[in-house]
């Protein structure tokens, strides 16, 4: 099982780990995508309106542009500590015993606009490009990773993949067969709702559930068993969809 988390727009500084060495990251089938996007992003940070045209940025968020200016000599850290925000205040990756942490490493992963997808453990430096971004003369990141990123989380997986990225990233690189979480708020009528603000915090107590327990869910039904476990109320909408209900 690969429980594919999305990356965060917000994400830790630096690190213990040394500069970034793309051969030592996961899935290197990707590596070679991976080069062209880190160089193109350093190049790109010569510039810094050019920076912030291509990468959304105003003009307080130049710091960013720092950031990937230093790509190649900057500190590394493990993806699951590099990447913030609420889902991963949900996933509590902190309070993870050593057993727990192992199993991270094991059964996460992380989509990426920079390196297509990455392992928990994998050592990455703090960066800014998001999935929609587009840099100059590359075209779109989903024409650049969309040929061999579903390949290559396919044969990482070699199993189920709980999919719990965002459109964009998912876009990135599909999978067709993933298991995918919808978030509903239920109101006292019965109605349903789509959850936006705490839909990202839920699916992150989705993935640290999938990933502390003991079982290895195979399907849709297992998957389900597990979250029902850690306290979550849900259900099973097909055999790819999971759906969690809040109040």
């Amino acid at each position: 099982m690969l429980v594919l988390l999305p990356p965060s727009e917000t994400k830790s500084d630096g690190g213990a780990g040394a500069p970034l060495d793309l051969a030592d990251l996961s899935m290197p089938q990707l590596t070679e995508t991976r080069e062209l996007l880190v160089s193109a992003l350093v190049d790109l940070a010569a510039d810094i309106d050019a920076s912030c045209d291509a990468l959304g940025l105003g003009p307080t968020q130049a710091d960013e542009v720092e950031r990937n200016a230093k790509l190649w000599v900057s500190p590394t850290r493990p993806a699951l500590e590099r990447y913030t925000g609420v889902l991963y205040d949900g996933l509590d990756a902190k309070s993870f015993t050593r057993v727990q942490k192992a199993k991270a490493h094991a059964r996460l992963g992380m989509g990426s606009a920079l390196f297509g997808a990455v392992r928990a453990g994998d050592l990455i430096p703090a960066y800014r490009l998001s999935g929609g971004s587009k840099l100059p003369g590359l075209g779109t990141l989903r024409s650049l990773w969309k040929p061999e990123l579903t390949r290559a989380i396919q044969e990482e997986a070699d199993g189920l993949v709980v999919d719990l990225r965002s459109g964009s990233y998912q876009q990135l690189g599909p999978i067709p067969d993933a298991l995918i979480a919808t978030v509903l708020t239920e109101k006292p009528d019965g109605s349903r709702t789509v959850v936006s603000h705490f839909n990202k915090h839920h699916k992150g107590l989705l993935a640290r559930a999938l990933t502390v327990t003991r079982a290895d869910p195979q399907d849709v039904r297992g998957v389900a068993r597990v979250a029902s476990k850690a306290g979550l109320r849900v259900e099973v909408a097909s055999p790819n969809e999971l759906i969690i209900l809040t109040d």
